[in-house]
């Protein structure tokens, strides 16, 4: 009889869910399925296309926004043009910075809601989340972590 295996689709699972705004760690469940053998390659792959997936969700979402509603929410002048300003001025790149906790889940929502390029804001959100991700598994390979 086969068993049920959680694991890959539990990181997945993790990763998309670390994208978003909730207060998940995936690196965390990453690194204890190193720790428990699985293989690292194969995590890698499962933890990017994950959190890749949340950050696009965040880009998406930020697309159906309209600028009218930031008005609305009175959330202040000078935070919007701060915001659309980054988004003109350094476009899809942001995108690289969407690991970063917090403010990348912001960065992946500016870039939709701002209207960033889509192929490229997408393209450069997963290569991001790749690095992240590739940085965490090299250091355990290599025994750093």
């Amino acid at each position: 009889m086969m068993e049920f295996e959680i694991g890959y689709l539990g990181l997945l699972l993790t990763s998309f869910l670390a994208a978003t705004f909730l207060p998940i760690t995936s690196e965390v469940f990453l690194i204890s399925m190193l720790v428990l053998g699985y293989d690292p390659w194969i995590t890698l792959l499962y933890a990017t296309m994950g959190n890749a997936a949340g950050g696009w969700f965040n880009f998406i979402i930020g697309r159906l926004g309209n600028p009218k509603w930031l008005k609305r929410l009175k959330v202040p002048e000078n935070k919007i043009f701060r915001w659309k300003h980054k988004v003109q001025r350094y476009g899809h790149w942001l995108g690289l910075l969407s690991w970063l906790p917090f403010i990348g889940d912001v960065m992946a929502v500016a870039l939709g809601f701002f209207r960033a390029p889509w192929r490229a804001s997408l393209s450069f959100i997963l290569i991001g989340k790749l690095l992240r991700y590739l940085v965490i598994v090299t250091l355990f390979i290599l025994g750093w972590l």
